[in-house]
């Protein structure tokens, strides 16, 4: 009887909506949320590209932030991985899999889009931070962890693609870089990457991001030293801050092995 009372009288009570500091609304659950990585990869080979992902995310996870992928802490230091049988590594690898997407530290975002791929990320990772751990390692040693892996594109948040999200999320996105380089003026650029998404004008979305950027900087389109990486896709929008973006060939990996292999060899095609 109370359900037919409640059915009759309009339902559950809709839930309250709840807003930021500045106003902008926060939306409900999405299929891509949070910080993460946009990456491009060899068509038809997404699925690959995700499981190489994850070793390499992983691995650079526990070196800059030790003991951010541990499962537990009850582990024994002196049973180390050559004394676990195979039943066991096994057992362990198959738990990790069936871990609840929340508690995953990276977890892979479905794009249901061919080549692209949206890794997302929990504290204390820093993707841009994750990003370019792997592309100094590349550049130094000229060999790359991954196969099918092409760019990568680190966000340090995302939000709803309509303008006041964005407006938001630039914001939110500044203030932290402009606390680490207080009273500096830079010489910028807006990198902008729109797929599968025609329901904002670029223009919008470049002025609106302009708008959260402080007076003294200027735009350069030829020798910038920021750059802000804006990425829409469908209905998402991510943004991040990086540096000497162009130095580092768009944190294309496979461009920066080869460019790195090239100049090893002389001009006859031999290893110098």
């Amino acid at each position: 009887m109370p359900d037919t009372k409640r059915s009759q009288e309009g339902g559950e009570r809709p839930k309250k909506k709840r807003f930021r500091s500045d106003g902008t609304p926060i939306w409900g659950k999405r299929s891509i949320d949070g910080p993460g990585i946009w990456v491009s990869c060899v068509k038809g080979k997404e699925k690959q590209t995700v499981g190489e992902l994850y070793d390499l995310f992983e691995s650079l996870a526990s070196e800059l932030w030790p003991g951010a992928s541990d499962e537990d802490g009850c582990d024994d230091p002196d049973e180390g991985a050559m004394s676990e049988d195979l039943e066991k590594q096994i057992s362990k690898e198959l738990a990790s899999i069936k871990r609840p997407r929340n508690e995953q530290i990276f977890a892979n975002c479905q794009t249901n889009t061919p080549c692209v791929i949206f890794i997302s990320c929990k504290a204390p990772v820093d993707p841009v931070k994750l990003v370019l751990k792997y592309i100094e390692d590349v550049e130094t040693s000229g060999v790359t962890r991954t196969r099918y892996t092409h760019r990568l594109t680190p966000v340090t948040n995302t939000c709803v693609a309509n303008v006041p999200e964005i407006k938001s999320l630039a914001e939110r996105v500044l203030k932290p870089f402009l606390e680490q380089h207080p009273g500096s003026d830079f010489r910028y650029k807006i990198e902008l990457k729109v797929r599968n998404h025609n329901s904002i004008p670029r223009q919008t979305i470049i002025d609106t991001v302009v708008s959260c950027v402080p007076s003294g900087w200027t735009v350069n389109l030829n020798d910038a030293e920021v750059f802000i990486l804006v990425e829409v896709f469908k209905g998402i929008c991510g943004v991040g801050i990086v540096k000497d973006y162009y130095a580092h060939q768009k944190f294309n990996v496979m461009e920066i092995a080869n460019t790195k292999n090239a100049d090893k060899l002389d001009g006859d095609g031999r290893v110098q």
